[in-house]
């Protein structure tokens, strides 16, 4: 299996979920990656798909984005359903791990996406 060399992953929030999450200091997930048993992330080459299939419609998002080397152990890469390796915290994400968090606006029923992305 080989291990994308990513520095940025990405995880999509509502805006008071990341709210609420640094008053806490610590992003311990969503309800759906607290019953999966990590957080689910995405590359920059999935963070669209994931926001079409998993977000479509919802206004009142941000997009964070996570140094990958500061997670250290915690991250893993593992296949999905359809094969495709998908970055997974296991643990909390720590906010220092943080390096910048945007809106994800909509325009025309799609989010649009920062150009630091993509660089």
């Amino acid at each position: 299996m080989v291990i994308p060399a990513m520095s940025l992953l990405f995880k999509i929030l509502p805006e008071d979920t990341w709210e609420s999450a640094k008053k806490a200091g610590k992003f311990e997930g969503s309800p759906l990656d607290r019953s999966d048993g990590f957080i689910h992330l995405s590359a920059a080459d999935q963070v669209r798909e994931t926001a079409a299939r998993h977000f479509a419609g919802q206004a009142g998002l941000v997009l964070v984005a996570i140094d990958s080397e500061a997670l250290g152990d915690s991250l893993k890469w593992e296949p999905s359903r359809g094969g495709a390796l998908f970055p997974h915290i296991y643990g909390d994400l720590p906010l220092a791990a943080v390096r910048w968090v945007k809106p994800l606006p909509m325009t025309n029923g799609r989010h649009q996406f920062p150009e630091e992305t993509f660089a």
